[in-house]
C-alpha cells in the first residue's frame, strides 16, 4: 500500500493513497482525504489510512451504512481474543444491524440510539421478550469503540454514542458457598470424571476458560504452582481455540495447596495408565483436563455437570464461576492480603478484587478492629471471627 501527502494550503494536507483494485473493473482505485493539522498530523494520518486497507477495514465514508462499516470494523478487529470478537459478531449481527444497520454511516444521530435502547429492552430477544439491560450496554460499548475508530479515521466527525445514555446494567447478586457449602459440593462431585477440576477451581480460583487450557507442562507439581499461559474458548459452529489469558498481566504464577497438588499428581497417574493401555504417552503438551483418550472437555459439558452436581448437593443456582468467587470470597475472610487474592485471581488492579469482594470488607474490617484492641492489650478484646456470612451456615 502506497500514498503520498500534497500542502494545499497552511495547515491543510491531501493525502492521496491506493485503495487496491475495483473487484468488478480491475482498475486501480485511488482515494482522497482532506486533514488538517501540522505535516506530522498528516502523516499519522495517513499510515492510519493503510493500516486499514492492510487489515480490510476500511470503508469509503460516501454511502456506507452503519451494517456494512459495523461488517468491515469487526474483520479489523485482529487484536481481540477469539471468544471477545465472537461476542463482539453476534451482537453486531443480532442486535445492532437489525435495528441500525441501513442508516447511513455520515446520518447516525444520539436519537437513533436512545429509540434502539428502548426498543430492546422491551421486544430485543429474537425469540421475543425483554432483552437485558447489561445485553443492551454491552451493545452500547461495542458501537461506541467502532464509532470511535470512525472518528479516529475520520469517516465520521463525532462519536455520537457519546451523546446516547444508555441503559444502567443490571447488577447480578454474588453467590459463593461457606465453608460447609464447599465440603459438601466436593463430596457430591466425588468419584466424577470432573472431580479433580471442580477440586482445581475452587482451591485455585481460575477462570473455566483458564483451567481448560492448562497444560501439563504448565504444572510443577513438585514445587507446587501452576502457570496460567492460555486459555480455551469454543467458537461458533464448535471449533476449539487458545489464546491468552483474559487478564492483562498474561502469565501468572498461582501457588498450589498441598491437596490439590497431591490430587493432580494421582489425576495423571490416571491417565497416563489409561494412555498406556490405549497404547499411547500422556504428553507435556497434552491438556491436564481432557478425556483420557486426549480429547479436550468442552465447556458447556463442564457447566452443566457442574449445575448437575449443585443441584445434586442442594446448591441450587451455584454457577461454575461461582467457585471462583468462594476462592477469593474464602481467602480475604481468612485473612489472607487482598494484593494476594488479586494476584491469584488474575485481576489487573487490586481495585477490582476490592470492588468485586466488598461484601467480605465489612467483617475484615471488623476483624482488624478487633485485632488492634488485642494487640493493646486492652481488656474486652476478642478472638478474631469470619464474617457471618462465611461462617458454617447459609451465606448472606
Amino acid at each position: 500500500m502506497k500514498g503520498c501527502i500534497v500542502q494545499r494550503s497552511k495547515g491543510t494536507w491531501r493525502l492521496l493513497f491506493d485503495a487496491g483494485r475495483d473487484p468488478q473493473t480491475g482498475r486501480r482505485r485511488q482515494r482522497s482525504v482532506t486533514v488538517r493539522g501540522t505535516k506530522k498530523d498528516a502523516e499519522r494520518k495517513l499510515r492510519e489510512l493503510l493500516h486499514s486497507l492492510e487489515t480490510g477495514s476500511y470503508v469509503k465514508p460516501a454511502r456506507v451504512t452503519l451494517g456494512q462499516y459495523l461488517r468491515q470494523w469487526l474483520k479489523g478487529q485482529t487484536n481481540l481474543r477469539p471468544s471477545t470478537l465472537a461476542g463482539y459478531t453476534s451482537k453486531v449481527e443480532r442486535h445492532l444491524i437489525p435495528e441500525l444497520g441501513q442508516l447511513p454511516l455520515t446520518e447516525l444521530r444520539p436519537q437513533h440510539l436512545q429509540a434502539f435502547y428502548q426498543k430492546t429492552l422491551e421486544t430485543g430477544r429474537i425469540q421475543g421478550g425483554r432483552l437485558s439491560s447489561s445485553t443492551v450496554n454491552q451493545c452500547h460499548r461495542i458501537l461506541g469503540k467502532a464509532l470511535a475508530d470512525a472518528v479516529r479515521l475520520e469517516l465520521v466527525s463525532r462519536n455520537v454514542a457519546l451523546a446516547a445514555t444508555p441503559p444502567r446494567p443490571g447488577r447480578h447478586e454474588m453467590r459463593f458457598m461457606n465453608q460447609a457449602e464447599t465440603l459438601r459440593f466436593l463430596e457430591t462431585a466425588r468419584g466424577t470424571d470432573y472431580y479433580p477440576l471442580f477440586y482445581t477451581l475452587l482451591f485455585s480460583g481460575l477462570r473455566r476458560s483458564e483451567a481448560l487450557g492448562l497444560r501439563w507442562r504448565d504444572l510443577d507439581l513438585t514445587l507446587g504452582h501452576l502457570s496460567v499461559a492460555q486459555a480455551m474458548h469454543t467458537l461458533k459452529g464448535g471449533e476449539i481455540a487458545f489464546c491468552e489469558p483474559k487478564t492483562a498481566k498474561g502469565r501468572r504464577l498461582v501457588s498450589l495447596p498441598p491437596s490439590l497438588a497431591i490430587l493432580l499428581r494421582q489425576h495423571r497417574e490416571n491417565h497416563e495408565a489409561v494412555r498406556a493401555a490405549l497404547g499411547t504417552t500422556l504428553g507435556d503438551d497434552d491438556l491436564v483436563f481432557a478425556w483420557p483418550d486426549g480429547r479436550p472437555m468442552l465447556p458447556d459439558t463442564v457447566s452443566h455437570a457442574w449445575e448437575k452436581v449443585a443441584q445434586k448437593a442442594g446448591l441450587e443456582g451455584v454457577r461454575m464461576h461461582d467457585a471462583r468467587h468462594t476462592h477469593a470470597s474464602l481467602m480475604l475472610a481468612q485473612g489472607v492480603h487482598p494484593k494476594i487474592v488479586s494476584e491469584r485471581l488474575g485481576h489487573a488492579t487490586i481495585a477490582i478484587t476490592l470492588d468485586t469482594y466488598s461484601h467480605v470488607t465489612p467483617g475484615l474490617q471488623e476483624a482488624a478492629a478487633r485485632a488492634f484492641e488485642e494487640g493493646l492489650g486492652l481488656p474486652g478484646g476478642t478472638s478474631r471471627a469470619l464474617p457471618e456470612g462465611l461462617r458454617q451456615g447459609a451465606p448472606r
